[in-house]
């Protein structure tokens, strides 16, 4: 199995409120449970983090972890999604997270993000787009 884990993900393995599920899901990375997919919007977006988070997905080996840099076709849909309605300019780095696993096909994105990303009424909206737009 694939996990695309998000920015909130890394960060939540320092924070109160989320590293009760965090650090035994990272562990569960490090054994290769499944494999952790690393784009490299998610690492422009640790460069300001604080260096436990920063570098924490180092602690995962190599062989379990897939690095992607994103590539047009993954920008074009986030585009679409912000077009759409579904998320706003501000939001662009959620946007290209959700399109980068959309056209990956990764068996779940992973994120502590409620707001934009883990919400239903925006679920609904992300596959709507898809659809439309022929991603299944």
């Amino acid at each position: 199995m694939k996990f695309y884990l998000d920015t909130s993900v890394w960060g939540g393995y320092d924070d109160i409120e989320f590293s009760e599920w965090t650090i035994p899901f990272i562990e569960q990375a490090r054994k290769g449970r499944f494999i952790t997919v690393l784009s490299n919007v998610t690492t422009g977006e640790l460069n300001g983090a604080p260096e436990l988070i920063k570098n924490l997905y180092k602690t995962i080996p190599e062989r379990y972890l897939e690095r992607v840099e994103i590539i047009s076709e993954q920008d074009e849909l986030a585009q679409k999604y912000i077009i759409e309605g579904a998320l706003t300019k501000k939001q662009e780095a959620d946007a290209q997270h959700i399109a980068i696993a959309t056209i990956l096909k990764v068996d779940t994105l992973v994120s502590w993000n409620f707001k934009h990303m883990v919400n239903f009424y925006r679920i609904k909206q992300y596959n709507a787009i898809n659809l439309k737009y022929g991603y299944t």
